[in-house]
């Protein structure tokens, strides 16, 4: 049985479409992450979406700032990134620990 997830807390339209570029955006660096993939094709055709979502990105940004939303409330933020599985994707985009002398190359 799946664990039920917390509620996603309220937010904004526009704070809504923040969380979601941004982790679009997370996700594409995690496909391009040299350190964890191993194919050029994906990591191409996702640095080529990279472009796109960016500029949603910003756009989501513009909005809000045009809109009079001039402050992130971060602590409402991070708890529905923790909600949409943030932490473990912003984790891809990392590079991973060293693996030691038996997993150099």
């Amino acid at each position: 049985m799946v664990p039920e997830l917390p509620p996603l807390p309220a937010l904004t339209r526009s704070e809504g479409e923040l969380i979601d570029c941004y982790l679009e955006v997370v996700d594409l660096l995690g496909r391009i992450n040299p350190s964890r993939t191993t194919d050029t094709y994906g990591a191409l055709r996702a640095a080529q979406a990279l472009v796109g979502r960016a500029v949603a990105l910003r756009e989501a940004l513009a909005v809000m700032h045009l809109r009079g939303e001039t402050e992130l409330h971060h602590t409402t933020l991070a708890r529905a990134l923790r909600v949409l599985d943030g932490e473990r994707r912003s984790s891809r985009p990392v590079v991973p620990p060293a693996a030691g002398p038996q997993g150099a190359h």
